[in-house]
């Protein structure tokens, strides 16, 4: 499952959250030593990385990377949000020290005992991949929702757990460093810019998505967005059958807007109002999920009847409540400009989008034509604020908040019956959050204190 030189020497994970406390424990079962670090002085793990330090051959760091280690180690698995050049990476790779992500440890860990779907794009993957597990538990099929959601592979491949099936959320940066990672079917939800604060181009980050397709087989199924010419044009000629979802036309699933029904081929699906999700993004990513099911061997109506009992998830234009006729919703996964469009874009009601964070280098002028007309305010915030104030002063009504708090009961403030205010901060919540959850979760607090 690892090199031989891996158990010889010794492995550095980067990162501690819950993917590197898992591929350090996978690691330590297979024989090999760990030098396991993370930058910050109080990682995710939590209290699972202090119970690192009792595990025999490994070395823990919080709070700094030892370069010198990482440079001389057999290897380096990478945990989930670790930008390609973030610094102990470069200096692995310098150094010729391969580096794996912590997806490509646990499938090997995993290959030949379960079939995997993964789920790739700039936006709708996560609720994708909720999507998937959903249809195939409820088809009877044994799955598990992984990856960027849900669990790690590692600790899938030490629990001793077995499923049928994994949805296997994959981002940008962990397809980087996946030279192994080979699904059975495969998902592009949508491509669009974003990370341009850690990559230098959109080209760069659209040839890390490409990897997607890296060790395509002609056995393998794609499930494309039909209207993203992008997301075609990325698959490229890798071999495997091609199916594809579209809102605009005919295709293997697609919506019928006249009828507003979603349709498999020349079949009905389900009606549009039994799909309890708001927006159009989210009839494609249903679609999406349905197709991918069906490649996996899901009649029909048992993928309809999971499509009916499927509920909308946390921090994705998740109506919170509604209060004085104002309906609260929080979209705190929106962490850049495109899946803010996605969300302005659902919007029946006249609204208060709250936007801000930490600026990931898209301008925000994008927004201004879509908000004329529907959006009553922006309350710009956080780091971002001064920027989405001076790029979108004077195209709309505008004001800058202070604390989260504050721009909450800003809000409150400019909402009218029969309004939504919308956080759709189209940043990273790094300023003032430990991640979107939080965030998210600080919304809701909030909204429900009203």
């Amino acid at each position: 499952m690892i090199p031989e030189a891996w158990r010889s020497g010794v492995v550095a994970v980067v990162g501690l959250g819950k993917s590197g406390v898992a591929a350090t424990k996978l690691l330590v079962r297979e024989g090999a030593r760990v030098y396991a670090s993370d930058a910050s002085d109080h990682p995710y793990g939590g209290e699972a990385v202090a119970g690192l330090r009792g595990l025999s051959g490994v070395d823990v760091d919080v709070g700094r990377h030892d370069l010198a280690k990482i440079r001389s180690a057999a290897g380096v698995v990478v945990s989930p949000g670790v930008p390609p050049d973030a610094a102990p990476l470069t200096a692995a790779r310098a150094a010729g020290v391969p580096v794996v992500s912590e997806i490509d440890l646990g499938f090997r860990a995993l290959a030949g005992e379960t079939r995997c779907i993964a789920i790739t794009g700039t936006n709708g993957k996560t609720t994708t991949t909720a999507l998937v597990a959903h249809l195939l538990r409820g088809a009877g099929l044994s799955a598990e929702a992984a990856g960027n959601i849900g669990r790690p592979l590692a600790d899938i491949a030490i629990s001793g757990d077995r499923y049928q099936w994994l949805a296997v959320e994959v981002s940008s940066f962990q397809l980087h460093d996946s030279p192994h990672f080979a699904p059975d079917v495969g998902i592009l939800t949508n491509l669009a810019p974003d990370h341009l604060d850690r990559y230098p181009s959109v080209d760069a980050y659209y040839a890390d998505k490409q990897l997607l397709f890296h060790n395509a087989r002609a056995r393998d199924v794609w499930v494309l967005n039909g209207d993203d010419r992008a997301a075609l044009d990325l698959a490229g000629s890798a071999p495997g059958r091609r199916v594809l979802f579209s809102l605009k036309r005919q295709a293997d699933g697609w919506y019928d807007a006249s009828a507003r029904r979603l349709q498999l081929g020349g079949e009905m699906l389900l009606a549009r109002d039994e799909l309890r999700l708001l927006g159009d993004h989210n009839v494609a990513n249903a679609l999406a999920a349905a197709l991918a099911v069906r490649a996996a061997g899901v009649a029909r109506d048992a993928i309809a009847e999971g499509l009916r009992s499927f509920r909308a998830l946390p921090h994705r234009l998740e109506p919170v409540r509604e209060v004085g006729g104002v309906l609260w919703i929080n979209d705190s996964k929106a962490t850049n400009i495109a899946s803010t469009v996605v969300a302005v874009e659902a919007m029946s009601r006249p609204f208060v989008l709250l936007l801000g964070g930490r600026h990931k280098g898209e301008p925000y002028t994008r927004l201004a034509p879509l908000l004329e007309g529907k959006c009553r305010l922006v309350i710009a915030y956080g780091e971002a604020g001064p920027i989405v104030a001076q790029d979108l002063g004077g195209k709309v009504p505008l004001e800058t908040g202070t604390t989260f708090a504050d721009v909450v009961t800003r809000a409150r403030r400019t909402a009218r019956p029969g309004d939504a205010v919308l956080l759709s901060p189209a940043c990273s919540s790094y300023d003032m959050f430990k991640n979107y959850e939080e965030r998210g979760a600080t919304f809701r607090r909030l909204v429900e204190a009203m």
